[in-house]
């Protein structure tokens, strides 16, 4: 870890975890989060918010970096893929007119030539308007660039579920165990009936920081936008989410947690401290983002 003016300003942003032993996990949901077990992780700092767009193109400007998204793909890679999809983009959803079969993705997921973290929705689009939310169409390897540009990494899994559920301990959300205590809606998710109806101000992703922060004073630690961890993910993921093209043989998988502005309660209910699903390295989506931590050394 680096130890430049980076890391001594992003502290300001930052929120210190007392580190602790807690119940990692949920039964009653989805298979990959069982079993509980006790987790134990040491003091560390945490960002407050996911990195946004700005904070994002800062770095891009100061390293040239390209992401994933914008590389070239080649057949070599994904021999099964549609030729005319071995091009530079990534995954953005498109609502749906009415009812569908929700066990296909396909119908609110393709591939977008041409999508990335600064055109989000596809050429066209822009970040008017986004710069305070956060960075999306990132994949894990760009979460790590940026991570140790900043002199940071990204968190554990256990580190990132710790930390979302604010002392919480065995909680349903990060807030407590009623989804919209008062009528109250604490995050930013799919309100509605997926993927056709949604209620709400945000059509996508919001301002970081829109929502109650948790007890740790931490914000979008549910919804808005999965994280990446740097945990592995060894559990067979239920598809609900995401997709990419189908890779030559079996990749790492890695945690992303959280859940996102996508996740409804009649559909992927992941908008919980222990949700968890696994992605590809390569994965990028109009819904994966990131934060980074800071260990004591």
């Amino acid at each position: 870890m680096s130890g430049g003016p980076a890391t001594l300003a992003a502290t300001r942003d930052m929120v210190l975890v007392r580190g602790g032993t807690f119940a990692m996990g949920a039964t009653g949901f989805y298979p990959e989060e069982s079993p509980v077990r006790p987790a134990t992780v040491g003091d560390f700092w945490i960002d407050a918010t996911p990195v946004t767009n700005a904070e994002f193109a800062r770095f891009v400007a100061d390293t040239g970096h390209v992401t994933v998204a914008e590389r070239p793909v080649t057949a070599g890679d994904y021999p099964d893929a549609d030729p005319g999809l071995l091009v530079p983009g990534s995954l953005v959803f498109h609502p749906c007119p009415g009812p569908v079969d929700l066990h296909d993705i396909r119908q609110w997921w393709s591939y977008v030539p041409g999508a990335s973290w600064w055109q989000p929705e596809g050429p066209g689009s822009d970040l008017a308007g986004r710069h305070d939310h956060p960075v999306v169409h990132v994949a894990h390897a760009d979460a790590e660039a940026y991570a140790r540009w900043a002199g940071k990494e990204l968190p554990s899994e256990a580190e990132w579920e710790y930390a979302a559920r604010g002392g919480l301990d065995g909680a349903t959300y990060a807030w407590g165990d009623e989804l919209a205590p008062g009528g109250q809606a604490m995050a930013n998710i799919w309100y509605g009936r997926f993927p056709w109806h949604r209620r709400g101000p945000f059509e996508r992703t919001s301002p970081v920081g829109a929502f109650p922060p948790n007890g740790y004073g931490l914000f979008d630690m549910i919804g808005n936008v999965w994280e990446w961890t740097a945990g592995p993910f060894h559990a067979a993921p239920s598809g609900c989410c995401h997709s990419a093209p189908p890779a030559p043989a079996p990749m790492p998988m890695y945690a992303v947690k959280g859940g996102s502005h996508l996740c409804a309660p009649n559909y992927c209910r992941r908008y919980r401290p222990a949700a968890r699903q696994g992605q590809t390295p390569d994965t990028s989506s109009g819904h994966i983002g990131f934060r980074c931590v800071l260990r004591p050394a």
